[in-house]
């Protein structure tokens, strides 16, 4: 097992405090990375179905392939990390993400720009737990606590900037810079984070410790789930090829679970199952971020199909979602120091599930700042509350020694919700009309977002009876990191 992460031996109070802060700016620009990318193609598509001549749904395929590698794979980066070195793994998962990013950027077909989006996808699925596992095992107390408010901020932060920096960026250059423009960010992190995080002694694992079948099993199970929720649009939910992806993908389940329970050593350590702050924390992060990427979907259709917005507009129009957001964020972390996690995540889904009811009655006659400002708004502060306290709890007496796996676990809500939003949420928006249609988008817009609306309060409901009722000691204040 690898031992928990030491920081390099400093001579001066200063020089610490220099490089704690290094380190956290290394794991937050990781994750930034690796957020960004799940809707930062989304005002991209149609300029990349043009250049590259992919139809309707061959585009999905962007983000599909990202989601389902990443989501798939999240459990096996994060038992990766633990049994090797963390600093290894995530140097080594940065790198690959950027050159992925730079690969992406040269595709000159669909298939090129497809394979490099999973690779894409493959290296976060090492970068993300490997990054918050490094905090896990870095920071304490109160230093953890607003680590990981920060992680939470940046999770939620990431996925509305991210349409707001795709429609700039593909309005002013082109679209080929929505992944070049991660090569001189990763490049900068590679070379601070391979000065400042600390070297490890770690043990030779053998190939049964990684336990290889129950990893493949679960990233196949992952990818077919996702595939037929994907697919739901095209076929419908009751079509042979859904229900016959949806049934291998719960046949693959059964086997999974099998393989741990015969397995030496598991892909997820029975006891932290039994763990109610990760189990529930994760399923809470896995339905605020099904509503926030589904969200930003059908608002990203609306403005663009009904009310005729461009790439740069609608990417303007989220700005005030992506700052609520942030107040949402600093709100929560504030109030953990006094509330309890369940009331602070409790209230923000309801928040978002008021602020989608007031977004559903938006018309084809729409006026940004009064329909739906206020609603964007909103919801981008419930959203915020939401992401902190479910990062903060969640991990939250796990060992330093499956702090990998516990972080993978985690991660895998956030992917595996960002999948489905979009899946369901459009599912739902397409039983009332057609998305690509500016009279029948409307009907869609409002369905989709009741439908998001049903969503948060049965979250808030998991929230208010599993989440941890007692509040985190020393949740306020500054980080203060020597």
């Amino acid at each position: 097992m690898s031992q928990p992460n030491a920081q390099p031996v400093l001579h001066t109070e200063q020089e610490g405090h220099r490089t704690s802060w290094a380190l956290l700016a290394v794991a937050l620009a990781a994750q930034i990375l690796v957020v960004l990318d799940i809707s930062v193609v989304n005002t991209a598509l149609p300029s990349i179905g043009r250049d590259l001549g992919l139809a309707g749904e061959d585009l999905q395929w962007l983000v599909t392939a990202y989601l389902m590698m990443s989501g798939g794979a999240l459990l096996l980066g994060g038992r990766i990390s633990d049994l090797l070195s963390r600093r290894g793994v995530f140097l080594t998962g940065l790198g690959l993400f950027t050159l992925a990013s730079l690969v992406s950027g040269f595709a000159d077909n669909g298939t090129q720009l497809i394979t490099a989006r999973a690779v894409q996808g493959l290296s976060a699925a090492l970068l993300t737990p490997s990054a918050l596992a490094l905090i896990m095992t870095t920071y304490a107390g109160t230093q953890r606590k607003t680590a990981l408010a920060l992680w939470g901020a940046v999770g939620s932060l990431g996925v509305a900037a991210g349409v707001l920096l795709g429609g700039a960026v593909t309005t002013w250059a082109s679209w080929q810079f929505i992944f070049w423009i991660n090569g001189p960010i990763g490049f900068v992190a590679l070379v601070v984070g391979h000065r400042i995080i600390a070297k490890q002694s770690v043990s030779r694992p053998s190939l049964v410790d990684f336990d290889l079948p129950g990893a493949a099993t679960v990233i196949a199970s992952l990818a077919t789930f996702i595939y037929a929720l994907g697919g739901t649009t095209t076929h419908g939910w009751w079509s042979v090829p859904t229900v016959a992806a949806l049934g291998v993908s719960a046949l693959l389940v059964a086997i999974f679970l099998k393989i741990e329970q015969a397995a030496s050593k598991p892909l997820f350590p029975s006891h932290v199952w039994k763990l109610k702050a990760l189990v529930s924390g994760t399923t809470v992060m896995l339905g605020v971020t099904g509503i926030l990427v589904g969200a930003v979907f059908l608002m990203s259709i609306f403005l663009q199909t009904v009310l005729g917005y461009s790439a740069l507009e609608t990417g303007l129009a989220f700005l005030p979602f992506a700052l609520a957001i942030t107040v949402g964020t600093v709100v929560a972390r504030h109030l953990l120091e006094h509330v309890s996690p369940r009331g602070i995540a409790t209230v923000g889904l309801l928040i978002t599930g008021a602020a989608a009811v007031l977004l559903s009655t938006a018309t084809s006659s729409a006026h940004y700042t009064t329909d739906l400002l206020p609603g964007l708004s909103a919801m981008g502060l419930g959203i915020g509350m939401v992401f902190v306290p479910v990062s903060v709890t969640s991990m939250a007496g796990i060992p330093a020694s499956h702090a990998g796996v516990a972080s993978g676990f985690l991660m895998t809500g956030h992917e595996i919700g960002a999948a489905l939003g979009v899946a369901v949420l459009s599912a739902v928006a397409s039983s009332a009309g057609a998305l690509t249609s500016a009279s029948g988008a409307v009907d869609a817009f409002s369905r989709g977002f009741v439908g998001a609306a049903v969503i948060a309060v049965a979250f808030a409901a998991v929230a208010l009876v599993r989440m941890p009722a007692t509040r985190t000691a020393g949740g306020g204040g500054h980080m203060h990191m020597h």
